[in-house]
């Protein structure tokens, strides 16, 4: 019995592993294909870009331990039952049970595993590959002055070159707009030519021009001492730009703690608690405020008799108004319609505040269930893999991945369906279940039929 369980287990470990690499890299050019714009030519060092795959990887572990169990399973079982080895273990005593455990254990481990990663190395990968991120869309493109094109990225200059030899370094019919001055018409300074380096710290780009003239005019109504125009001729004339904007800078990560995503569970239990006092508190103040609203007052100023508690009652008005003559009585109307549509527009911008606050703890109830979802997904996509691949007994790439493909999109499609009815109110938090209700009788049914066949 060691040797089969030892068979089965080498049989399982490799296309486990080999998928489980795969759906994370798939997850991962998904993710490069969504941000590319934000990445693509800012200049980031290797090492930036290798931390922020490294944290957005560890963010789809979850995800894809269940697509790895799913088509490693089908495949395993296909493989075995397309060799007959499944009807030589059925041939010598052993149930398809028995044979099934081997894997099965894998899968329970894999499932504490992926629910510890989820609730305790998630949190801190997506709260630093969210700051790398929003560090890397914060920085500018990376300096390219092209010929012909007039940059701007550098604070309050405009350059143009006309020609850019191939040494990357020297330049040709340079012209400069300064727009730091007061004067509403920029500083102009034209270089026949010249050469751009950086200093080694790439704090500074140093531009050294020949042969060329600096012009400057002042407004119009500056004092009458100054000239009204400048134009001051040189040889050799260098100019330094801050390129400190260009810099990387690491954003500090308690900026974006506290949100949803980036806490563990009981953090989230605590935080759901806290929101709902919140929530209950400003409900109970606008009741409050709306039953202590101004309440009608009789023609002499006074108002109608009050409750034990405060409120007013109601009240008769049938005679107040027949003594009213025509004009106060419009006036009284007026009154009231403004007050009631001042209520009308309180409540209902009170409404939406509840209900963003109600949504706000939904996501929170969402990253909650998440955790436990995804983590039984192992156990319950196994099985339905696992007695799927031992009924059609067809193993390799074809089948297994086609049947995962089907399986997995079931799962998440509702999945996805169900979290946003729980993000909207329409579905209590154990709609996050619904996927697995959905695929746990699937998987029991068949393997419920791979055993008795």
């Amino acid at each position: 019995m060691k040797k089969l369980d030892k068979l089965i287990v080498k049989s399982y470990v490799g296309p486990l592993v080999l998928t489980f690499v795969i759906a994370v890299f798939v997850l991962l050019m998904q993710f490069i294909w969504k941000y590319v714009d934000d990445i693509a030519g800012k200049g980031l060092s290797v090492g930036i870009i290798a931390e922020l795959l490294l944290d957005a990887s560890a963010t789809f572990v979850p995800m894809a331990m269940p697509i790895a169990v799913l088509f490693a399973s089908i495949m395993t079982m296909g493989n075995l039952g397309e060799h007959y080895e499944l009807v030589a273990i059925k041939s010598g005593g052993v149930p398809l049970w028995r044979a099934m455990m081997p894997m099965g254990i894998i899968v329970l481990m894999m499932t504490v595993v992926a629910y510890l990663f989820a609730d305790y190395v998630m949190p801190s990968a997506v709260l630093k590959y969210r700051t790398t991120l929003y560090d890397i869309t914060r920085k500018k493109p990376a300096l390219n002055i092209r010929p012909g094109e007039y940059y701007s990225e550098i604070d309050g200059f405009v350059i143009r070159v006309n020609q850019k030899d191939p040494d990357g370094k020297t330049l040709h019919d340079i012209t400069i707009y300064d727009h730091r001055t007061s004067s509403s018409q920029p500083d102009v300074v034209v270089a026949r030519r010249g050469t751009m380096q950086t200093t080694p710290d790439e704090r500074y780009l140093l531009f050294t021009l020949y042969d060329g003239c600096s012009y400057s005019e002042n407004d119009a109504n500056s004092s009458a001492e100054s000239k009204p125009f400048t134009r001051i001729r040189f040889e050799k004339n260098e100019m330094t730009f801050d390129l400190s904007s260009f810099a990387f800078d690491k954003t500090d990560e308690s900026i974006f703690q506290g949100g949803y995503q980036m806490m563990n569970t009981s953090q989230l239990d605590s935080n759901i608690v806290r929101l709902k006092e919140q929530r209950d508190a400003n409900v109970a103040s606008q009741r409050e405020n709306l039953s202590n609203s101004v309440p009608l007052c009789y023609a002499d100023g006074h108002k109608p008799p009050s409750t034990a508690a405060g409120r007013s009652q109601r009240v008769d008005c049938s005679d107040l108004c027949d003594s009213l003559d025509l004009k106060t009585l419009k006036r009284v109307c007026g009154d009231a319609i403004a007050k009631a549509e001042r209520s009308q527009s309180d409540i209902r911008i009170h409404s939406q505040v509840i209900t963003s606050q109600n949504e706000y703890i939904n996501r929170h109830y969402i990253e909650w269930h998440r955790k436990w979802t995804l983590s039984l997904a192992c156990i319950v996509l196994f099985l339905v893999g696992a007695p799927f691949g031992s009924i059609v007994r067809k193993g390799g790439l074809g089948v297994p991945l086609v049947a995962s493909v089907i399986f997995f999109v079931l799962y998440y499609v509702v999945g996805m369906i169900a979290e946003k009815a729980v993000r909207e109110g329409a579905l209590g938090s154990i709609g996050m279940w619904i996927s697995t209700f959905v695929m746990l009788p699937i998987g029991l049914f068949l393997t419920y039929k791979a055993v008795q066949r």
